[in-house]
C-alpha cells in the first residue's frame, strides 16, 4: 500500500528508489533470503559448527570479511548465530551489501545463482537502486536518474496536470505491494503528452502532430524529435505509443523505471525550452 506522504509527493523519490539507505523491509529480506539459503542448513538439532556444513563459510567469513581471529569463532551454533544476527541488524546499508555478496561467493554449499535470484527479487520488490549482476552487487538506479526525476517533479508543480501524471508513474512503480508498470509507463507518457499539447496550445492533438510543431515553435533539432519518437515506438496511429509499449505481457520495475526517467528528463529539457523561447505554458 502507497503511504500517504508518498501518494502526496512528501517524501522523496530517494526515499522510495533506495540508493543510498535501507530501510526495514528491505533489511529483513535479504536476512530472510540467509535465513532460507545459508543459516537453515545447520538445523535444530546441530548445535555445533564444525558438525554442519558451516564451518568453511564461517572461517572464510572470520578470515577474509570480518579479519577477526579464528580463535574468536565460537563452534556452538547458537552463540554464532545470534552474533551474526547481531552485527548484521547493526549494519550500515552498504555493509548489507558487502556482506550478501560475499556470502553469494563463498557458500559452497549454497546455489548461489538461485540465491542471487531470491534476493534481486527482495531487491526488485523493494525498489532497491541495486541487482546481483554477473554475482556482483550492482546499482541499476543511479543519482543522475533519481535526481532527473526529482527535477521534473519540482519544476512541473506550476502545471498540475503534467505532475499528477508523474507522481501517478512514480506511485504506481513504486507500489511494493502491487506494483502498476504497464499504467505507470502510460502514465509517464501521458506527461510528455500533456506538457506538449500545453506548449502547443492544442489540447487536442496528438503527440506527433504536438512534437512535429515544437519542432519549429521551440527550436529543438529534428534528430531530436525524431529519436523521442522512435523511443517509444511511435507510429502513424494516435494510440501507436501505448499499442507498442503497453501490450507487452512482461513489463518490469526497469521499464517502467526507465519511461520515468526519460520522460522526467524530456519534461525537464522541454520546460526550459520553451522557457527560452518566451513560451508561456
Amino acid at each position: 500500500m502507497m503511504l500517504f506522504s508518498q501518494r502526496k509527493g512528501l517524501t522523496p523519490v530517494k526515499k522510495v528508489i533506495q540508493s543510498d539507505s535501507m530501510d526495514d523491509d528491505l533489511r529483513h529480506g535479504l536476512w530472510n533470503a540467509l535465513d532460507l539459503f545459508c543459516w537453515h542448513r545447520q538445523g535444530e538439532v546441530v548445535n555445533w559448527i564444525s558438525h554442519g556444513n558451516l564451518e568453511i563459510l564461517f572461517k572464510r567469513l572470520w578470515l577474509h570479511f570480518f579479519k577477526w581471529p579464528l580463535d574468536n569463532l565460537d563452534d556452538y551454533w547458537p552463540d554464532t548465530y545470534s552474533k551474526i544476527r547481531k552485527i548484521y541488524y547493526e549494519f550500515s546499508w552498504y555493509e548489507v551489501y558487502d556482506f550478501i555478496e560475499f556470502i553469494a561467493a563463498n557458500d559452497e554449499h549454497m546455489d548461489s545463482k538461485e540465491f542471487m535470484d531470491f534476493c534481486n527479487s527482495i531487491l526488485e520488490r523493494e525498489l532497491s537502486a541495486y541487482r546481483f549482476v554477473a554475482g556482483k552487487i550492482t546499482q541499476i538506479t543511479t543519482e543522475e536518474e533519481i535526481l532527473e526525476v526529482e527535477k521534473a517533479l519540482r519544476v512541473s508543480e506550476p502545471y498540475s496536470n503534467i505532475r499528477t501524471h508523474l507522481k501517478t508513474a512514480l506511485d504506481l512503480m513504486a507500489d511494493r505491494k502491487s506494483p502498476d508498470y504497464r499504467n505507470s509507463i502510460k502514465e509517464s507518457i501521458s506527461a510528455v503528452e500533456a506538457l506538449c499539447k500545453s506548449v502547443t496550445k492544442n489540447p487536442k492533438a496528438t503527440l506527433g502532430q504536438a512534437l512535429k510543431e515544437i519542432e519549429t515553435k521551440v527550436g529543438l533539432h529534428p534528430a531530436l524529435i525524431n529519436a523521442f519518437k522512435n523511443l517509444y515506438g511511435y507510429t502513424s496511429d494516435a494510440d501507436g505509443i501505448r499499442h507498442a509499449l503497453l501490450n507487452e505481457s512482461n513489463l518490469t520495475f526497469e521499464d517502467a523505471k526507465f519511461m520515468l526517467v526519460s520522460c522526467s528528463a524530456f519534461v525537464n529539457y522541454l520546460i526550459a525550452k520553451a522557457s527560452q523561447a518566451g513560451i508561456k505554458i
